[in-house]
């Protein structure tokens, strides 16, 4: 894969708590229209950062937590980058926060809105899909709810 110089290498967090996902609402606007969606915590490798640094130093920024890598979950192929994800571990005792983005910093409307944790059956199908690219099967319990589904289709707009 040919690495694209105008797009960073991303790292995100996949972070569980109580069978819930932590999540962030997101909301970029243009001219044109908003888009709002709903994605785990992460963003770009800095230089000399590795992909797990770079994960926990994300989840500190967008949401004030202090987590630990529990295992790799998958390296995602997009947009002429790498995308890496990890299980990530936060203490019990902590709360997730609203932080910031400082890759935004100084926008009138930076698009980190809330955190949030949600389940499965509370996440739109379409962000549940990337959920799904960053490994979320591989966690644990995950799996077991997938299996349990059955095999009925449900495509959006069907």
């Amino acid at each position: 894969m040919e690495e694209n110089p105008n797009y960073k290498n991303r790292s995100v967090a996949i972070v569980i708590r109580d069978g819930k996902i932590l999540m962030e609402r997101l909301c970029y606007k243009d001219e044109n229209n908003g888009k709002e969606f709903f994605s785990v915590p992460g963003g770009g490798i800095e230089e000399g950062e590795t992909p797990e640094q770079a994960a926990i130093r994300e989840l500190k920024e967008e949401c004030g937590l202090d987590g630990t890598i529990v295992k790799p979950l998958a390296v995602i192929y997009s947009h002429g980058r790498k995308e890496y994800s990890f299980e990530v571990a936060v203490p019990e005792d902590q709360q997730a926060i609203t932080g910031y983005d400082p890759e935004e910093a100084g926008s009138d409307n930076p698009p980190l809105r809330e955190v949030v944790w949600k389940s499965l059956n509370e996440i739109s199908e379409k962000d549940r899909a990337f959920l799904w690219s960053y490994g979320l099967l591989q966690v644990q319990n995950f799996y077991e709810t997938i299996v349990s589904w059955g095999n009925e289709i449900s495509y959006p707009g069907k």
